[in-house]
């Protein structure tokens, strides 16, 4: 109890909170953010079109390499809306990891098909494109329109890896693995907006990249997702969809096929670009707390997860490694129980009712990390 209450002390230190609630992560409104959302109202364009939404796809892009970007409501439609682009159907299976939010395996849901959960890297929280390998290896065969699972029959149209916490995966290599099997590889780079991986921004990989800026991300606009492309063609795609499908024109209403209602409100959009503004600083700050956070965790030999190799992380939220799942649970009552909010890594997505009948990789590394791992507040601090 003495080591815990030790941790609690630094941590109130760190955010210079002596008694009130320390949450995981808070947004920060220190830039132009008022004034773009007054400015916004005064237009009247508050809903899906204004100059703020365009604005706001042009400086992501170009914060990112991406040779387009398009805005969502929200990550999840973001990663919805990257599927059917890349072409899964009803029936079809698309291959992800266990260790991530819900997000990830309902947007498969959402287009019919199934997912398949391989096995993540310690080293770096996301797939491992080492046990992916060795899956499409073992359980596949290659047929004229693609890559198809031995034992279900079932095409395998797609990949999701996840750059958890704002690490990067080894994503380089999963693309190649996916290339050789003509899978199309969509990244979940939803909360690593800033992280890099080999000098490149993350989320430009694959086919697809997809982010988002909910409440809780390094920059919000207090709900909404990105998606981001190399293919222009497909980005002019995405628009068309997530704006109902609509043709063009002043006054006239025709669509020519079903599409979504995906759009984000310049409102949020005006958010947004202000939060975007200050991403170097918030960057900044995560960092030099994830320093201070690993010195301190050395001292008391709890492992604290820094960024993999070759990757410039976000560090959106900080993680330790505790001995087992009795000593992560002792640390997390005691925690909360003071205000202080910290959090497991999510459930396992094979674990939950929805998915328990999924196919999956052997999972040991995805179930070492959700029975130790601890998230810890990860708020800039200024």
């Amino acid at each position: 109890m003495l080591q815990l209450a030790n941790i609690l002390s630094f941590i109130r230190q760190t955010f210079n909170q002596p008694e009130d609630f320390i949450p995981l992560h808070a947004p920060v409104f220190s830039g132009n953010e008022k004034r773009y959302l007054e400015e916004c109202i005064d237009s009247t364009y508050v809903s899906s079109v204004g100059l703020f939404v365009d604005k706001f796809e042009v400086e992501i892009a170009k914060i990112t390499g991406a040779s387009k970007a398009v805005v969502c409501v929200n990550g999840t439609n973001a990663l919805h809306m990257a599927l059917l682009l890349c072409g899964v159907k009803p029936g079809e299976e698309v291959v992800t990891q266990p260790l991530t939010f819900i997000a990830t395996a309902n947007a498969i849901s959402y287009c019919q098909a199934r997912p398949i959960f391989i096995d993540v890297d310690k080293i770096t929280l996301g797939l491992s494109p080492d046990v992916l390998a060795d899956f499409l290896r073992n359980n596949t065969e290659q047929k004229s329109d693609g890559c198809y699972n031995k034992k279900t029959r079932k095409r395998i149209s797609a990949c999701i890896p996840m750059h958890t916490f704002g690490h990067p995966c080894r994503i380089d290599e999963i693309v190649e693995v996916c290339k050789v099997h003509n899978i199309s590889v969509i990244e979940d780079a939803a909360e690593s907006m800033g992280s890099y991986y080999k000098n490149q921004h993350t989320g430009t990989f694959g086919d697809i990249g997809v982010l988002s800026f909910n409440g809780n991300k390094i920059i919000t606009t207090g709900g909404g997702g990105m998606l981001l492309f190399k293919d222009e063609k497909k980005a002019e795609r995405a628009k068309h969809l997530t704006t109902q499908a609509k043709i063009p024109h002043v006054w006239d209403f025709r669509h020519d096929e079903i599409g979504y209602n995906y759009r984000m409100p310049n409102i949020n959009a005006a958010l947004g670009l202000a939060q975007l503004e200050r991403l170097d600083h918030f960057i900044g700050a995560k960092r030099k707390l994830a320093l201070n956070y690993e010195v301190f965790f050395a001292k008391l030999n709890i492992p604290f997860f820094k960024e993999p190799p070759f990757a410039r992380s976000n560090y959106w939220l900080n993680a330790i490694f505790l001995d087992n799942r009795d000593e992560r649970d002792e640390f997390l009552e005691y925690t909360n129980h003071e205000g202080v909010m910290t959090r497991p890594a999510w459930e396992l997505m094979n674990r939950l009712s929805m998915f328990r009948d999924s196919q999956h990789s052997e999972l040991c590394n995805s179930e070492w990390i959700a029975d130790r791992l601890v998230n810890i507040p990860s708020s800039v601090i200024f």
